[in-house]
């Protein structure tokens, strides 16, 4: 027995080594039919002898049956999250605060790409893996051991002697680009969806409950700190993490140690050409101390430790000759410019198409075909046009105009804002002296210069003041099929197994032409669709039938009604409390009961509208940087002269709203329309667009359709406390990634528990319930010096009676 317990332990070794080689130095040194030699021998000696088995041997890594769900356990130390910053100077003022925290200016700087990946301890006793775990809320997590036991790069059981009794490794778990791009490429071929991106991908397969699932996807784990240890084997991060890449544990070759600042920045510029070769997303490096008993001194926050942080890089660019331009149409039925080009390398990934966002748009970059523009992805994930680097040839034809007719019906589609009666002509200076003076003429001038000689001699702009072109076919292909899509969709309808690819497999089956056709169609129709199984369509049609209990609330998402989502489809359902309620209504009855008080005031949209567009603008942007600090908001928008603030009787009734939304003239220029237009309470709008969509294009029609074939058109009442209300007269914006509830099962918390849901940070915002990768909002809460709480405080609060 001996002799047969000698081998099993020495094919463990084997296979661990080649694991190691081929998962995480990528020098494989065997075949993969010789390491499967390796293992069908384990397993065969395993099977005749059970007894020699043990939970970390290799056959041990794809768990068999599906788990029930997850525990939750608690962190031995609190994995926080960290601060970021997004300029040299920033990380100098880091610096600053470190050396004057400590009182001396002897320490290095550990340096390591952010990996974008989900957050996982790992916790080793004895040398063996027994727990791995979700970072959760910072100090809890999900206890996600069997699924993380199937990554391979995970060691099992750590090599070597002198390993201490406890260890802790933080890390992140990523799924790999290669390896992502070839599941995604398997799935399509199997007309099934594809997943939007690695790091979204990986946090969800981490959650599934079945281990042999996790298994097939590759997932890969780098470690870049630690947690609880037994013993300290070493007096700095980087000498810690050497001796665990000793151990077997998988770390970052990429990382540096630095002695100053001005190494630190230098790694940084280098990684910025780098990061494109890496297999995994990153969009940044972290910035640590070396020392970890300088760690100890410099301590933490509540949230951030105060010994590192994070520099996030700008979103990396490309530079493409315009091909064409494509016309898409979406299921609001806003058609949308989309430009083609060659192929580019941009963030890891290879792009060749581009949003151009709206004809609006095109006008102000004055896109032509053939120009070489820069594209860019926004957030990391959507392409998007940002400007023309230089101009090609100009020939007839060349120009990027709207479509007369929907590329799709072959119908005249309407613009949202009509076109006014005179064209204006602007000046683009914002410093010209006749700056935004009308000029109603056959002819545009090409410079900015009257007959009087007066003027700055700035390039002339066309203003027509039209967005978005939308088709206005409530039967137009592309608008239903889009529709079917998100009607069913989780935030909506919640269907599940109808995906996207089986619902335009339905649609273009010719089995579903409207809504309601979701509703009749019989089983045997989706049995002949590809991709389908008398089970699968059994299936579907029972979660077609849950979904008619839904609710209104969920009704009105799945519209996709115009500027109607969740919080104003739950708000108009509670008011109304029945379709037919809300169908009677007039304008101002919807107003009305989305905002309490007088109607508001309908031009709240366009000074929206036009004080974005004039802070967008990059001759203005040369002058907030001079405004940006010490200088009150409503005087910084008399000397930048924001058209529709400038006259006084607008800007005293607007700066007040505008100031209390917004901090400073910079968080005014870097907010988006809707959140201009939201600091103004602007309900107006929305009430039209409701008012509109059942009145003039067809939506009183489908109601009543899905209301026949039993579709619940009642509000689902939000649940009351037993107590008082929680959050009563609470404003509460939720951002980040939650680990236990998502985005709308946070918000609708908020809302049961008597709060009302913000979406933007102002200053009327009680707390911001702060989540994993909380991006901007959570930098504006701590500029405000407004309440952060995570998601551990914030479901503490909703059971406070």
């Amino acid at each position: 027995m001996s002799g047969v317990a000698e081998r099993i332990e020495r094919l463990r070794e084997q296979i661990e080594r080649h694991d190691r080689l081929y998962y995480v130095l990528a020098a494989p040194e065997i075949s993969d039919r010789q390491y499967d030699k390796l293992m069908d021998e384990l397993k065969s000696l395993e099977g005749a002898h059970p007894e020699l088995i043990t939970p970390d041997s290799p056959t041990q890594r794809v768990g068999g049956e599906p788990i029930e769900g997850f525990q939750t356990v608690e962190h031995a130390r609190p994995m926080l999250s960290i601060d970021n910053t997004y300029s040299a100077e920033e990380l100098r003022e880091f610096d600053v605060r470190v050396r004057k925290a400590l009182g001396q200016t002897e320490y290095h700087y550990l340096v390591d790409p952010k990996i974008d990946g989900v957050a996982i301890s790992l916790r080793y006793e004895d040398g063996a893996l027994v727990q791995a775990a979700t970072r959760g809320d910072g100090r809890r997590g999900d206890d996600v051991t069997n699924n993380v036991r199937t990554i391979r790069s995970v060691p099992l059981r750590l090599r070597g002697k002198g390993i201490p009794a406890v260890l802790e490794v933080r890390g992140e778990v990523y799924w790999g680009r290669r390896s992502f791009n070839a599941y995604n490429a398997a799935r399509a071929e199997r007309g099934e969806e594809t997943f939007a991106n690695p790091r979204n991908a990986a946090a969800g397969t981490l959650k599934q409950l079945a281990p042999r699932i996790v298994a097939e996807r590759g997932l890969s784990f780098i470690a870049h700190g630690i947690g609880e240890m037994s013993e300290q084997p070493a007096d700095r991060a980087s000498e810690v993490m050497a001796k665990l890449a000793e151990r077997g544990i998988p770390s970052s070759p990429h990382a540096k140690v630095c002695n100053d600042l001005d190494a630190v920045l230098a790694v940084i510029e280098d990684w910025r050409a780098a990061k494109a070769e890496a297999d995994y997303e990153t969009d940044g490096m972290v910035v640590k101390v070396d020392e970890l008993e300088l760690r100890d001194r410099l301590g933490a926050t509540s949230k951030y430790p105060r010994w590192c942080i994070a520099y996030k890089y700008e979103a990396e660019q490309a530079e493409a000759v315009l091909n064409r331009v494509s016309h898409q149409v979406g299921r609001t039925g806003v058609v949308t410019p989309v430009a083609h080009f060659d192929p580019v390398q941009l963030a890891g990934t290879t792009v060749s198409n581009a949003s151009l966002h709206n004809y609006d748009k095109v006008r102000k970059l004055g896109v032509h075909v053939r120009d070489t523009i820069v594209v860019e992805k926004a957030g990391e994930i959507i392409p998007q046009v940002v400007r023309v680097a230089k101009k090609g040839p100009r020939r007839p034809g060349d120009k990027v105009v709207p479509p007369r007719r929907c590329p799709e019906c072959g119908k005249k589609p309407e613009w949202d804002r009509p076109k006014p009666r005179h064209t204006a002509f602007w000046c683009r200076n914002p410093m010209c002296e006749l700056y935004l003076q009308r000029r109603q003429r056959i002819r545009p001038p090409k410079i900015c210069r009257m007959e009087t000689g007066r003027g700055c001699d700035a390039e002339v702009e066309r203003v027509d003041h039209m967005v978005d072109l939308r088709c206005v076919n409530p039967q137009c292909p592309a608008v239903i099929k889009e529709l079917i899509v998100h009607f069913a969709g989780r935030n909506a309808m919640d269907i599940e197994g109808l995906g996207s690819v089986a619902a335009v497999k339905l649609f273009e089956s010719g089995s579903v032409r409207k809504l309601v056709d979701l509703y009749r169609i019989p089983v045997e129709k989706i049995e002949k669709l590809d991709g389908f199984a008398k089970i699968s369509a059994s299936n579907l049609v029972s979660a077609i039938e849950q979904s008619k209990s839904r609710g209104l609330q969920r009704v009105l998402v799945g519209l996709g009604i115009p500027k109607v989502g969740a919080v104003i489809a739950d708000t108009l359902a509670q008011a109304f409390g029945t379709a037919d309620e809300l169908v009677d209504a007039s304008e101002l009855a919807i107003q009305k009961k989305l905002e309490t008080g007088s109607p508001k005031d309908p031009a709240a949209g366009r000074i929206a509208a036009h004080v974005h567009q004039y802070l967008s603008n990059p001759l203005v942007q040369s002058q907030l940087e001079s405004l940006a600090k010490g200088v009150a908001i409503d005087e910084a928008v008399v000397q930048l002269r924001v058209p529709k603030l400038k006259e006084k009787r607008v800007r005293d009734k607007r700066m007040p709203m505008l100031a209390d939304h917004f901090a400073s003239i910079q968080d005014l220029a870097e907010a988006t329309e809707a959140e201009i237009a939201d600091a103004l309470e602007e309900k107006g709008l929305i009430a039209r667009s409701v008012h509109e969509y059942l009145h003039e294009r067809g939506g009183r029609a489908i109601i009543e359709e899905l209301g026949q074939a039993g579709v619940s058109l009642k509000a689902v009442r939000s649940a009351k406390p037993s107590g008082p209300h929680p959050l009563a007269g609470k404003t509460v914006v939720v951002t980040g990634t939650l680990e236990g509830l998502t985005r709308q099962e946070a918000e609708a918390a908020v809302r049961s528990a008597g709060g009302r849901v913000a979406s933007s940070v102002s200053n009327k915002t009680d707390f911001v319930v702060v989540g994993d990768s909380p991006g901007s909002k959570a930098d504006k809460a701590r500029k405000l010096g407004l309440e952060t709480i995570d998601e551990r405080e914030f479901v503490r609060r909703l059971r406070r009676t």
